[in-house]
């Protein structure tokens, strides 16, 4: 069994018309679905006393994510606040980053060691510690929608699996960001486009799949599911073609309800109504 340390972001995502939140946040929900995909996995991060990170904590361990290195800070505990399109896609309305943006430590470092790949999201404020934990072990980082050329000449080398959002991109940019991608280092480049599928690379070798049938009710999490089951799937030493088309079905069923991995609780935290946004 494959070991994964997810180290960075969480929130809680809140549904304010049904009053309703979900744990969430890139790392947070890699860890998750690593974990039902059948990795050893664990979770780093920052909550706060309140029952907001109670709910995250829960959630958790009743997946069997292993919480050693998972903090509980004074203060607030992150939340996102969700709304959606006629069509299921998710919109982030607002925010506020809480205790998420912490601070590792040398235990952290020490912790990633012992897993065979690390995965942090350019949403965890962890850019300046990436290279660290990179050193540690083989790097996963979804750099979501972020594609400045700088950005990623610092990142990109230090990549096992470089991914991006890429829903807007024609397939030719699709094409032209992964040959750039691969050029500078990355061991694997995933491209991920919703409804138009996935693209995965390495070296000069490309492989796509088009999107699964999905009847879709809320498109949260779904990017995240694609992520962790390609990353699973290339570390077990997965066929390309076995691994889209898994992820695929499994980013399908994520679309299929409410909040990326499920676990709703009564929402606690008071948002901005949107009049005030």
């Amino acid at each position: 069994m494959k070991r994964i340390a997810a180290v960075g972001d969480n929130v809680v995502d809140c549904y304010p018309a049904s009053q309703t939140m979900f744990p969430g946040g890139n790392c947070l929900n890699l860890s998750i679905f690593a974990r039902r995909f059948g990795a050893e996995t664990a979770y780093v991060g920052a909550i706060g006393q309140d029952d907001a990170g109670r709910t995250i904590r829960a959630a958790l361990t009743q997946e069997g994510v292993n919480v050693t290195r998972l903090r509980t800070l004074a203060g607030a505990t992150a939340y996102c606040r969700i709304g959606h399109r006629p069509n299921g896609d998710r919109i982030f309305l607002d925010f506020d980053l809480g205790v998420s943006m912490f601070e590792p430590d040398e235990a952290d470092f020490d912790f990633v060691r012992g897993f065979d790949a690390v995965h942090i999201g350019q949403s965890s404020g962890l850019d300046a510690r990436v290279p660290r934990f990179a050193a540690q072990t083989p790097l996963s980082y979804d750099f979501s929608t972020r594609r400045d050329l700088a950005h990623r000449a610092r990142l990109v080398p230090l990549c096992f699996l470089a991914s991006f959002s890429a829903g807007d991109l024609s397939r030719q940019e699709c094409g032209e960001l992964m040959a750039e991608v691969l050029a500078a280092g990355a061991r694997w480049c995933l491209l991920t486009r919703g409804e138009q599928g996935a693209m995965l690379g390495s070296g000069a070798d490309r492989f796509e799949t088009p999107a699964a049938s999905a009847e879709i009710v809320d498109t949260l999490g779904a990017g995240d599911t694609f992520i962790a089951r390609t990353l699973v799937g290339l570390l077990d030493g997965e066929a390309p073609s076995v691994i889209l088309m898994a992820a695929a079905l499994a980013a399908a069923q994520t679309c299929g309800h409410f909040g990326a991995t499920g676990h709703s609780a009564p929402m606690s935290i008071t948002v901005r109504p949107a009049a005030e946004i």
